[in-house]
């Protein structure tokens, strides 16, 4: 197995597609739980305000840690080597996936995610889609890489 340093780039066809699913559905808890409150049902109005206010954060967090990459903590470069999985994120600082590490594929392949603990025993979790890398091949190359490691 070959050692692999992917530098990864912004997803803005992946953010117009979250984009599409996170404002109808976020929209439509807000507006039911508006018709609730006005109609007299509070309680349910409570919940539907969890709901939208959680799928607003949900997404939030989604769409500006992987995919446009903007947060402090997410993820811009990913070197896999035999040891360990280091992870360069946009503050400057850098990860190691030193023990524990495990890698999840989806069944579609348009994502995959990585946890695993850091030097100091913190569980660690990271998604990273495909849109983020720079060709289909280079997203191939890093699943296979991925997945030697945890043979």
């Amino acid at each position: 197995m070959s050692d692999i340093s992917i530098a990864l780039a912004q997803d803005h066809k992946g953010m117009v597609w979250d984009l599409l699913l996170y404002i109808p559905t976020v929209g439509a808890l807000a507006s039911m739980a508006a018709k609730l409150w006005y109609g007299g049902d509070q309680n349910l109005t409570y919940v539907l305000s969890f709901l939208a206010s959680f799928f607003f954060i949900v997404g939030a967090n989604r769409i500006l840690k992987t995919r446009l990459m903007l947060l402090p903590s997410a993820p811009v470069s990913l070197e896999v080597s035999k040891q360990n999985i280091r992870l360069t994120l946009r503050n400057g600082g850098h990860i190691d996936l030193v023990k524990d590490q495990r890698f999840y594929s989806d069944y579609s392949g348009r994502s995959f995610g990585l946890s695993g603990l850091d030097g100091s025993g913190k569980r660690l979790q990271f998604v990273f889609h495909k849109g983020q890398f720079s060709d289909a091949a280079q997203y191939q190359a890093a699943q296979e890489t991925l997945r030697g490691n945890f043979k």
